[in-house]
């Protein structure tokens, strides 16, 4: 194989990784092709729940035919025992010949491991084929394991000047329907979908995955100090048919209300706020990570995305811009940053801009 045709396969087993974003947490959504002579016999990711992992599926896929091929995967093939015995131990056993690897593993359970067995059974092994590109969209998962949080992607819909609801605080709808749809797609493409409480006060939102055939739904995460909740909303209503984890601060929360959601199906995680009495977001997260979530898709409002920026806790930001203006008696899209020179302002680099129906949309990734 030349290095264009590791290229090719490796892109392969990444975009095939990626259809398991947002259903293998916390492990990784890694994507194998298995190529003999220059044709796919075998493919897979890892599949829901991170059981079985992608080169176990493609290895099934491909059978007796393995022998003697090549294997593209996204991520170091797992070394270790949990639920299933390690993805390298398959690949030696199945007499797989190469492996091209786009990138080491830094869980300590495996950590260059998964590249020693193979390279000491005698395998043909490259490391690095597309390696940006795969830490790119592992990012989630690396982040966890390195930062020990889960990465946040910060969406804002708003009118051309910034604005994401009238003085009055109409909002629905300021994009079309493309973007709405978009944002389902966002949404099930993330562990957890997550706003703040005055969010869920002003919008009662259901946050689940709507109109895409998608039955399973992320977390749904609301970050309220004291749980100061609508108890009659449909995050109520839904709290046993959808996952809600609600992070509040124990010592600002009335006993009562506590356990009047956790009636309704609800799952409570309690972080100490700081000395202000507010909750850290970088304690947050930490906590969301210790649970095992990877990747969230935080829908505002301004207090919540403002808090997450100052942070400097946010990798990137997807935005869907429409052709109206609300002016300055608007409702800004962040909230107050305490922020006095343009150099603190956190930087973005643009990833993507398109026409969405009547609107824009633009990805940015972290400088």
């Amino acid at each position: 194989m030349t290095r264009a045709d590791d290229a090719c396969f490796m892109r392969v087993a990444l975009s095939l990784g990626a259809r398991g974003l947002g259903r293998t947490w916390p492990n990784p959504a890694v994507g194998c092709v298995l190529v003999r002579e220059g044709r796919v016999i075998g493919r897979g990711w890892t599949q829901p729940g991170g059981q079985p992992h992608g080169e176990i599926v493609a290895l099934r896929q491909a059978g007796c035919a393995a022998r003697g091929a090549t294997l593209y995967a996204g991520l170091e093939p797992c070394a270790h025992h949990g639920r299933s015995p390690p993805c390298a131990e398959a690949l030696i056993e199945a007499g797989v010949a190469r492996v091209v690897s786009a990138l080491e593993d830094p869980d300590p359970r495996v950590a260059g491991r998964g590249h020693a067995m193979l390279r000491d059974a005698g395998l043909d092994l490259t490391i690095g084929v597309l390696g940006a590109e795969a830490a790119h969209m592992h990012r989630g998962f690396l982040m966890r394991l390195t930062h020990g949080r889960p990465m946040v992607t910060l969406k804002l819909a708003t009118s051309f000047d910034g604005r994401i609801a009238t003085a009055s605080g109409e909002s629905r709808w300021i994009t079309g329907a493309q973007a709405r749809r978009h944002v389902h797609a966002e949404r099930a493409r993330h562990d957890a979908v997550m706003i703040g409480a005055g969010t869920a006060r002003a919008d009662d939102p259901s946050l689940t995955v709507r109109g895409l055939g998608i039955a399973h739904q992320p977390v749904r995460l609301v970050v309220a100090r004291g749980l100061e909740l609508p108890e009659t909303g449909r995050l109520a209503a839904s709290a046993a048919q959808a996952p809600l984890w609600l992070v509040h601060d124990p010592g600002a929360t009335d006993p009562a209300r506590a356990e009047g959601w956790a009636r309704r199906g609800a799952r409570l995680l309690p972080v100490a706020g700081d000395s202000a009495g507010r909750l850290d977001p970088r304690a947050v997260l930490a906590a969301l990570g210790a649970e095992g979530l990877t990747r969230i898709f935080c829908e505002g409002g301004g207090a919540l995305a403002a808090s997450l920026l100052g942070a400097g806790c946010v990798e990137e930001l997807i935005g869907f811009t429409a052709g109206c203006v609300l002016g300055a008696e608007g409702q800004p899209a962040i909230g107050p940053v305490a922020m006095d020179r343009l150099a603190d302002a956190p930087r973005f680099e643009l990833r993507e801009a398109l026409p969405l129906g009547g609107d824009v949309l633009q990805r940015w990734s972290r400088a």
